[in-house]
């Protein structure tokens, strides 16, 4: 990769901290920033997918010590995408697809950023609920083709839902993100193999770090500081100002 540009570091530490406080990776937006600054596309799932994976392990760590996941219902969802994301990794893909991909994904992700989301989830499920499982399939082959974890878009449909409790289906994406990540990831490594990973890992290190800071301020600032919804459409306009700029650069 060479020297890695200010710019670029200052939009990875930006996204993970904003990402990181409203309990997502940031995967798609780490991916069209590199698409940004000219990498080869095939290396972006896997730096990508690396940073989501930094991001997220705290936060899935801290909602299982706060027994805040639902096992059953997170594990059945994350079982169902993992196989599906490792084979999104596999597939092999050309640049313009991946390109239009990743613009969609990031527009639409502005869209369920902007969606509103209540403390608790009052009443019963919905008849929507039970087919959650099914849509975890294609969103955790999204997640490996394109280098996302996939939550981002799985977490409104459970609100919408009423699938469970605000807390538990942070939880839950955060999870669902964690392992269709690593799934992804393993996938992207038997495409690509080692050796290209090993080249984006260690040009990307100064991203890694800034990640990890970035997403630790997150949840610092998630708790403390900046109220969720004001957080939430930061975010947005991050994402959404990327997204078009990937789809516009077409």
């Amino acid at each position: 990769m060479g020297l890695v540009p200010f710019a670029l570091i200052a939009g990875f530490f930006v996204t993970a901290m904003l990402y990181a406080a409203v309990g997502f990776g940031g995967g798609s937006t780490y991916a069209a920033l590199l698409a940004l600054s000219g990498l080869d596309y095939r290396l972006l799932p896997l730096l990508a997918l690396a940073c989501n994976i930094v991001v997220v392990t705290g936060g899935t760590i801290r909602f299982a010590r706060a027994k805040m996941v639902p096992w059953r219902g997170a594990m059945l969802l994350t079982a169902i995408a993992a196989p599906a994301a490792f084979l999104g990794g596999l597939t092999p893909i050309a640049r313009e697809s991946y390109f239009l991909l990743l613009g969609s994904s990031l527009l639409l992700t502005c869209v369920t950023m902007l969606l509103p989301v209540t403390p608790d989830s009052a009443g019963q499920p919905t008849r929507a609920a039970r087919y959650m499982p099914i849509i975890a399939a294609p969103l955790g082959y999204l997640a490996g083709l394109v280098g996302i974890g996939g939550g981002i878009f799985l977490a409104p449909l459970l609100h919408l839902a009423r699938w469970r409790d605000a807390r538990a289906i942070a939880a839950t994406a955060s999870l669902f993100i964690l392992v269709n990540s690593l799934f992804g990831l393993a996938g992207q490594l038997l495409k690509h193999g080692p050796q290209m990973f090993g080249q984006a890992i260690s040009g990307g290190l100064p991203l890694l770090l800034a990640v990890v800071i970035g997403g630790q301020i997150g949840s610092l600032m998630a708790v403390r500081f900046l109220p969720q919804k004001i957080i939430r459409w930061l975010t947005a306009a991050l994402v959404g100002w990327v997204g078009a700029r990937l789809l516009l650069g077409l």
